[in-house]
Formats: C-alpha cells, sequence, structure tokens
C-alpha cells in the first residue's frame, strides 16, 4: 500500500480495487496448493478463485462446502481472508503497520479515512487503534460465549476452532460456516432453538454490520442519542426498524408450525442475516415466494457504511425513502432528525440503487437463461452475492462456469462498493463554469 500511495500515486479508490483483487487472487491461489483440499488434489482454478472470492468480499457463497471440502489449512486461509475482508484492505495494511511500529504517512491517513468513511482525516490513527481493539473484543466475546456450546457438541479442539469460526464470519458478516460435518451446506438449522448460539451470532452479525462511526458515537456518549452523528441516528433507526418489520412478517406468515420460542428466534434470525450474513437457521427453500422477495430486499438493502457488511447501506436506503416521504408532503427540502439531506447524496442514493437494480437483475436473467432455473431462484442468488450475503436455495454449487464467474463479479462489485468502482476506473469529469439551458421534464 505505501507503494502504490507514495509512488504510483494512485487515488484511495483504486489502492482499495486492486488491494481486494490482489488479495483475493493470493487466496485463490493458496486454496488451490493440494494441502488445502480435503481430498489431498488441487482445487481447480474457478472453485478456489469462488472461494477467495467469496471470503474476501464476506459473502459466503459455496461452491464446495467449507467443514468437508477444505483441510484445516484451507479452513484457516478462508478465515483469515474473511477477517481481511471484513476490516478491509487498507484498515488491514495499516493495523499491521501500527503494529510493526511503522510511521502512518498523510497519504496513508487520507486513504484510510477514505476507506472507513471517516469524517476527517484528523485523529484517524486514534481511530483507527479503536477500531482494531473493538473488532478483537468483540469477536473474542462472542467466541467465548459461544465455545460452551460448540465443546459440548465436538469436543475441546474442534468445539473452540468452530467458535472462533463462526465468531469472525458473524462479525464480519461473512456467513461461512463449518457445519458441513452435520450435513452439507446446513448452516446453523441445527441450532434453531439453541438461544446462546442464535442471540450471539445475531449480535455479532448487527455490531459488524453497524459501522465503525457508530461504534464511536455509542461508546462516546451512551444513552445520550440527541449527542449522535446524522449517520449515527439514521443507521440505528433503520437498523432497528429493518430488523423489527420483517421479524413480525416472518413470525406470523412463515414459521407458524414451530413451538413459540423457536419460532420467534427464527424470525428474528432470518430478519438479521440478510443484512448481510448469510446463516440461515430454517430450510430456506420451504419459505413461501412472498418470504423470499422480502429477504432479497433485505439482502439488496444490507448493512451500514463504513461496516464489515455489504449491500446499497442503510444510510442509502433511509435517504430514498425520507426523499420520497418528503415529495409525497410537498416539501421543499428532504429532511431528517430536524436536518436537511444535501442533494448530491439523494442523487448518489439514486444512483446507488439504480446500479444494483441493473447489475442484480441482468445477472439472474443471464443466469435463469443459461442455467434453465426460475428467474425467482437466480434473483435470490444475484441479490446474495451483490447484497455480499450468502444465503442461498442451493442453487449455486451447481451452477456451471458463467453463471460462477457473474456471480464473482457480483460479489467484488459488492464489496468494494459502486461508487468506488467508477470513481477508481473513470477520470474525474472536469466542469466548467457554462451549464445548457434549463427545461421542465414531467416525471410521475
Amino acid at each position: 500500500m505505501y507503494l502504490f500511495r507514495t509512488k504510483l500515486k494512485i487515488s484511495s479508490a483504486q489502492v482499495i480495487l486492486f488491494g481486494f483483487l490482489a488479495i483475493i487472487l493470493t487466496g485463490a491461489l493458496l486454496l488451490m496448493l493440494p494441502v488445502a483440499s480435503a481430498d489431498g488434489r488441487s482445487a481447480d482454478l474457478t472453485t478456489a478463485l469462488f472461494t477467495s472470492a467469496s471470503a474476501v468480499c464476506v459473502t459466503g457463497l459455496v461452491v464446495r462446502d467449507t467443514a468437508t471440502g477444505w483441510t484445516l489449512f484451507g479452513q484457516v486461509v478462508i478465515l483469515l481472508l474473511i477477517q481481511v475482508g471484513g476490516m478491509g484492505v487498507i484498515m488491514t495494511a495499516i493495523s499491521a503497520a501500527m503494529l510493526s511500529g511503522r510511521r502512518i504517512g498523510l497519504m496513508q491517513r487520507s486513504a484510510l479515512a477514505d476507506s472507513i468513511s471517516a469524517p476527517q482525516v484528523g485523529g484517524i490513527v486514534r481511530y483507527a487503534r479503536f477500531i482494531l481493539k473493538g473488532i478483537l473484543t468483540v469477536e473474542l466475546t462472542g467466541m467465548l460465549v459461544m465455545a460452551p456450546v460448540f465443546v459440548r457438541d465436538f469436543g475441546v479442539a474442534q468445539g473452540l476452532w468452530m467458535a472462533l469460526f463462526h465468531a469472525v464470519s458473524a462479525f464480519c458478516n461473512a456467513g461461512l460456516d463449518l457445519m458441513g460435518v452435520r450435513g452439507a451446506y446446513s448452516s446453523l438449522t441445527s441450532y434453531a432453538s439453541d438461544p446462546v448460539i442464535n442471540i450471539t451470532v445475531m449480535l455479532l452479525i448487527v455490531i459488524g454490520g453497524l459501522g465503525f462511526l457508530t461504534w464511536k458515537d455509542i461508546v462516546s456518549h451512551g444513552f445520550r442519542i440527541s449527542k449522535y452523528r446524522l449517520q449515527s441516528k439514521v443507521i440505528l433507526t433503520t437498523t432497528a426498524l429493518l430488523i423489527a418489520i420483517p421479524a413480525v412478517l416472518f413470525y406470523f406468515f412463515e414459521f407458524s408450525s414451530m413451538p413459540v420460542g423457536t419460532r420467534i428466534l427464527c424470525s428474528l434470525f432470518q430478519s438479521v442475516t440478510p443484512r448481510t450474513a448469510g446463516f440461515n437457521t430454517v430450510d430456506l427453500g420451504a419459505m413461501s415466494d412472498d418470504g423470499k422477495v422480502l429477504m432479497i430486499l433485505l439482502m439488496l438493502i444490507g448493512g451500514s457504511p463504513g461496516s464489515t457488511a455489504g449491500g446499497m447501506k442503510t444510510t442509502t436506503f433511509a435517504v430514498l425513502v425520507v426523499s420520497a416521504l418528503c415529495v409525497f408532503r410537498q416539501k421543499s427540502d428532504s429532511t431528517v432528525f430536524g436536518r436537511r439531506i444535501e442533494e448530491n447524496t439523494i442523487r448518489y442514493a439514486l444512483s446507488i440503487l439504480l446500479m444494483y437494480l441493473t447489475l442484480f437483475l441482468s445477472a439472474a436473467f443471464i443466469i435463469s437463461r443459461a442455467e434453465g432455473l426460475p428467474v425467482l431462484d437466480c434473483c435470490y442468488e444475484t441479490a446474495s452475492a451483490i447484497g455480499t450475503v450468502g444465503l442461498t436455495l442451493g442453487i449455486t454449487p451447481h451452477l456451471h462456469t458463467l453463471s460462477r464467474l457473474l456471480l464473482i463479479a457480483l460479489m467484488y462489485f459488492g464489496r468494494v462498493g459502486g461508487l468506488t468502482l467508477i470513481y477508481a476506473t473513470i477520470p474525474g469529469i472536469r466542469t466548467g463554469g457554462a451549464k445548457l439551458p434549463a427545461e421542465r421534464l414531467t416525471v410521475g
């Protein structure tokens, strides 16, 4: 990263773009080693590349069961890729530099601020230390809470490893799991009624998906919400609504045959995990089409900016909803929590929405035609990929090369971000003083 910033003079967006690509390719090469595969043979390039991209992009879609298809070496590689992907390439590099005692220059501070959506460069190293300590504390706590359950079921060594793997995977919103030992691609279905695993995994997912700036506000101000940044208020409100409303819908319309306790846990879990973790505690294929469509919408929305989650982001969704409500009320400005939303922010939100809808629908139609599969099932997979979720209806392991490459591209796009990709590949637009004449255009 230092070479990129000081000699090649590339932008922060390009560092993020090429950094993620380099990590994905490195991970794929490591997973192609015979020592990584359970059968002792080298994994083919498509399988290794797909697995590496899914881990780095913290998605969770797999074409080979993580528990039974990879050795301990392969699983360690996958876990490291998840951690790097969740923290971000630049944050990982800065953390390594800080731990080694290296000086962090102004360009590196600027790149870090861009990568974690920090409002300013000042104090960014101190902020990075806060994030790093927070990540280690939350993941270790999650591991310790889940360890007794996994040790009871799998023994000490394997139980501790599974607790660590699932704590990191949940916090990083990856959704990769080692439950294949109980059934291939079974995720956490065997723990559907276990409150310890359910609640811990849900908390890890939510905490990881809130965003580091929101962490800072919570730690600094506690329950004095009036002192929070506008972004934190919007994130917390939107996150709460996106958990509560779908959970109620799932409870009344999807899991009516379950005991009440299990029904509550399953409703909450399936409400939390689409944004954007990828674990599941029920058979997703048995859900109604209504439930699948609701999960697709949640997958597209995703987590929050500057977090371990992907998707369009909760703030994008909130800006679109607030803007629409203000139009309906014939207000000239879009306002929320006593603050006005800038026009550029609304334009960015609309652009991101258009990009996500175009890419996820186009890829779904292509895969549906190429594989001869129902378009709703394909929409589910492509929404899961671009939202970096990892939920699947079971079709991903059976897809052919073209479809797998499309999902890899969607995962990559969803992790680096649409605007980052555009800024990294398209030169800045120069604007002159003159403007074209304006003319009224009727819409709606």
